[in-house]
């Protein structure tokens, strides 16, 4: 192995399929994407003659008109190395149409010719880069790395996507027309553009939703206790800014305001419709919409996916249609959403209470902890910019909205209640970038170990749901909430002061329990109450005489006046010793606590004014009235709470928030000798020969060490005492002997492994002694045979491997190894692809890295080839995806420059749809 890589530039992933599902268009219109089927070609035909009639200048596969037999192999080739199609539809039903087309067709290994086509009515709205970045995609999934094509010189909107789309590109001229050259292997650049587009076309899909021009309430009703009656009240109420058109087909007015039989009679095009009508007749009402000029769709109906059965056929067909009209939907099952903003005020949900405006966005995926929220808004001083009901997620999700929350002005903090995930890959992807800009806060419930798995390595029997989300939130800066109320302290914090720049907290309090509990709390949180120096002390002595403490906590005693609150704050936030500071008041002595709050806050500007600017100021006022509340000092707000290990375990969070955004993203690496072609072949052909199982000893040789360049101890592997008392020789003694075996996977817990053998006898009474213990087992037929390996001396024993959870992918596992492993259970998790970054934060993030530094007189460990251990493991199971399992058990890690070995080695494949 070698320590050197080159970055490896990684699309981001789709929100469906690369070859179907919503393809989110410049205007921020929708469209439906898909592999051909063999049934489009009339469809096909059609479409590229009407094509031909707008415009005869256009060619397709160097052809202006495909004839027949093209069209014919464009839609029957089920091949990917051979050739692939994609189309782009509209509409709904019968009337559902082919409104663009692309292709690429091998003409060697490595290079495709690709084409394009596009209708007028989708022409300049991005659909041919789209199509490209999913074909290139595609394409390089299936071995080839170039693009090539032929246009006409004067077909201009060919020629620009493909300079548009940050492939390396060149072009020559080629008999009247120009014939393109595009390298799809992905780049910094085209990666970056493909991020910026995605998050452009998301963000304009979004904004009818927060910022419609006038709402349509469908279903609203003269009932007060109906949901479409509260919906358009509470919009009403709220003060929305544009207009509001009731849809009710028997009634003339509603509540104050004149209402329509249907939205296409309405005076003019609104863009966010609201629905509150019952599951059979959401289909019509969508169709309404289309016709009437609708964008965005809040669905608040129930009975769809969340009933089960025929619900999810149901939503699955909402789904397509509302798709197939260009539009975007929140829910179904949803409670709505609203927008603060004073030039807005729209309260598009049947929520009665509306929050304070504020720089706070907000998704849930429950209607009731979203009706709990709005209802404790107020009470906590929170206040919102926007806030989401997503319900069943059917179109808009929680990555769509942190989106638009990265690029909103009005947001700060970004909350997310979480039951589930739909794409967890992409989240990450997007909240590791949001959150460099803008700090993500996530309660995510339902974290139940997962029932009835079958663990047949130690990695497996190690992971967990709980674990997964984990991997996945330390991956990307998330900061964990724990529950509703940790949420909103988090949020009065982030959203009010900046992230400590270290972890030493100083404490000001008047009575010694409160600042001993602020102190243990933020000793757990893992940050630190240092001593203050020597200088300081003097400083405070002068200022605060007859202090009871001049540590840290400060304790000022209970008779202590605002005064001293005032200077002992402005001198600690002025020293530089500490990264933050938490004061804490107790009413206990005679002073006015509004006066003690106002020193605070006092001490504070006067710390800001005398340069100590960047330290984030909490309060504690104890068992003040309010739940929580702010301090205002002049140009912030200082956040307070009621009891002192409340903002010392905030603390504790949002500090490794400001600790991970310091760190430089890190990078996915590449290296040159992988062969993962021939990896993916082993195993594909283990499949098909033995379904589902771990391999054998010799292919996870050939997988680990041939095609991922992985490092195993010398081996060789015999079927026969006399092969391996050969095997033995070749390799000198001492050795060890270990059972080979596709059934048996704990190898030690059957007698079947035999260390330190020194001459030939040893080797063959081995070996007599493993067969017979597998005879035992009635199961003669599961010994392979033996795996002889050269005996290794030193190193510390680690382990890695690799699970492959359903939803997140591969996890990749790190820590101490041995038949310890699972007992200790100091394993660290990361969800694949790794950056360098992760998996130096998975050695370093073990109780039992301190072995690896050197201890008690043992020298440390080759790090840098743990690391690149870990980076090649998550490579080999991010692209063969037919790896369901990996344990890498034990790995002897040897000092700085002598690398690691693996000693033992399973890998099990699966089934891959």
């Amino acid at each position: 192995m070698s320590t050197s890589f080159l970055p490896r530039f990684v699309p981001p992933p789709s929100q469906d399929l690369e070859e179907s599902g919503r393809l989110i268009l410049r205007d921020g219109t929708v469209a439906n994407l898909r592999l051909v089927q063999a049934s489009d070609g009339e469809s096909l035909t059609r479409f590229f003659h009407e094509l031909a009639a707008e415009d005869t200048s256009r060619q397709f596969l160097s052809v202006s008109v495909p004839n027949a037999e093209l069209i014919s192999k464009l839609v029957s080739e089920r091949d990917p190395q051979v050739a692939r199609t994609l189309v782009v539809t509209r509409g709904s039903g019968n009337g559902t149409r082919i409104v663009a087309t692309g292709a690429y067709i091998a003409r060697d290994p490595r290079t495709a010719e690709v084409a394009l086509a596009v209708a007028d009515s989708l022409r300049g709205k991005g659909v041919g880069t789209l199509m490209l970045e999913r074909l290139a995609l595609l394409a390089v999934r299936n071995g080839f790395s170039r693009f090539c094509a032929v246009t006409s010189a004067d077909n201009q909107p060919m020629r620009d996507v493909f300079r548009e789309s940050g492939f390396e590109e060149r072009d020559r001229a080629e008999q009247g027309g120009i014939e393109f050259d595009l390298s799809v292997v992905p780049t910094e650049r085209s990666v970056a553009r493909e991020e910026f587009r995605d998050r452009v076309a998301t963000v304009a899909s979004l904004r009818p939703f927060f910022r419609p021009n006038a709402v349509a309430v469908i279903g609203a009703s003269r009932d007060p206790s109906s949901i479409g009656h509260r919906v358009l009240v509470g919009m009403v109420q709220a003060g929305y800014r544009g207009s509001i058109y009731p849809i009710n087909p028997k009634a003339t007015e509603i509540a104050g305001l004149k209402a329509y039989p249907s939205v296409r009679a309405l005076p003019e095009m609104p863009e966010l419709a609201v629905i509150a009508v019952p599951a059979a007749a959401v289909m019509r009402v969508v169709d309404d919409c289309a016709a009437g000029g609708v964008r965005a769709l809040v669905l608040i109906s129930a009975g769809f996916a969340e009933m089960g059965g025929d619900g999810v056929a149901l939503q699955k067909s909402l789904v397509e249609k509302v798709r197939g009209y260009g539009m975007r939907m929140v829910g179904p099952n949803c409670l709505g959403l609203l927008n603060a903003d004073p030039a807005v005020m729209l309260n598009a949900s049947f929520t009665p209470h509306f929050p304070p405006s504020g720089r706070i966005g907000m998704s849930s995926q429950s209607g009731a902890v979203g009706l709990a929220v709005m209802g404790a808004a107020s009470r906590y001083g929170l206040g919102f910019s926007t806030f989401v009901s997503v319900g069943n997620k059917a179109d808009v999700s929680g990555n769509d909205l942190l989106q638009y929350w990265e690029e909103d002005p009005n947001t700060d903090v970004i909350l997310l209640y979480l039951e589930s995930f739909g794409n967890p890959r992409r989240f990450a992807r997007i909240a590791r970038r949001v959150g460099h800009r803008k700090p993500v806060v996530v309660l995510q419930s339902g974290l139940t170990r997962s029932g009835g798995r079958a663990a047949g390595s130690h990695t497996a029997a190690l992971a967990t749901n709980a674990t997964a989300v984990e991997a996945l939130f330390r991956q990307t800066g998330v900061v964990r909430a724990g529950s509703l109320e940790e949420m909103f302290d988090l949020a009065l914090t982030l959203g009010s002061q900046p992230p400590p720049r270290g972890p030493r907290v100083a404490i000001v309090t008047n009575a010694g329990g409160p600042g001993i509990l602020a102190a243990d709390a933020c000793e757990a949180s893992g940050l630190t109450v240092p001593e203050v120096s020597p200088e300081l002390r003097k400083r405070l002595a002068t200022l605060i005489p007859g202090a009871a403490s001049l540590g840290n906590p400060i304790d000022l005693i209970a008779a202590a006046g605002p005064a001293a609150y005032r200077h002992a704050i402005e001198a600690m936030l002025t020293s530089g010793e500490f990264d933050s500071l938490l004061a804490i008041y107790t009413p206990v002595g005679l002073a006015e606590t509004s006066d003690v709050q106002k020193a605070i806050m006092d001490g504070i500007a006067a710390a800001r004014k005398a340069g100590g600017t960047v330290q984030p100021a909490l309060a504690c006022i104890v068992g003040q009235e309010q739940n929580r509340a702010y301090l205002e000092c002049p140009g912030e707000r200082v956040p307070s709470y009621p009891f002192p290990e409340t903002p010392a375990r905030v603390l504790g969070k949002v500090a490794a928030y400001g600790a991970w955004r310091a760190q430089p993203p890190g990078v996915f690496p590449d290296f040159g000798d992988l062969h993962l072609a021939a990896a993916q072949a082993v195993c594909r052909d283990a499949l098909a020969k033995r379904g589902e199982n771990w391999l054998s000893a010799e292919e996870s040789r050939t997988v680990l060490t041939a095609a991922a360049g992985l490092p195993l101890v010398p081996a060789e592997f015999a079927r026969t005492a006399d092969e391996a008392v050969n095997a033995a020789e070749r390799l000198g003694f001492p050795v060890a002997v270990k059972l080979a075996s596709r059934r048996f996977v704990h190898k030690s817990e059957l007698g079947g492994v035999r260390l330190g053998l020194t001459d030939r006898d040893a080797v063959r009474r081995a070996f007599d002694e493993i067969h017979k213990r597998v005879a035992q087992e009635n199961q003669p037929d599961a010994m392979d045979g033996v795996l002889v390996q050269s005996m290794l001396r030193g190193g510390v024993e680690v382990m890695a491997g690799v699970t492959h959870d359903p939803l997140f992918g591969p996890l990749i596992a790190f820590g101490l190894g041995g038949i310890h492993v699972e007992i200790l259970a100091d394993v660290c998790f990361r969800v694949a692809p790794l950056t360098d970054r992760d998996a130096a934060e998975m050695v370093r993030g073990i109780r039992g890295f301190r072995l690896l530094e050197g201890y008690r007189g043992h020298p440390p460990a080759d790090v840098e080839a743990i690391q690149e251990t870990l980076l090649r493991v998550s490579r080999l199971a991010e692209d063969v995806p037919e790896i369901g399992e990996i344990d890498l058990n034990p790995i002897f890690a040897f000092p700085p420059g002598q690398g690691c070995q693996i000693a033992d080695a399973r890998i099990r494949v699966r089934s891959v749809r």
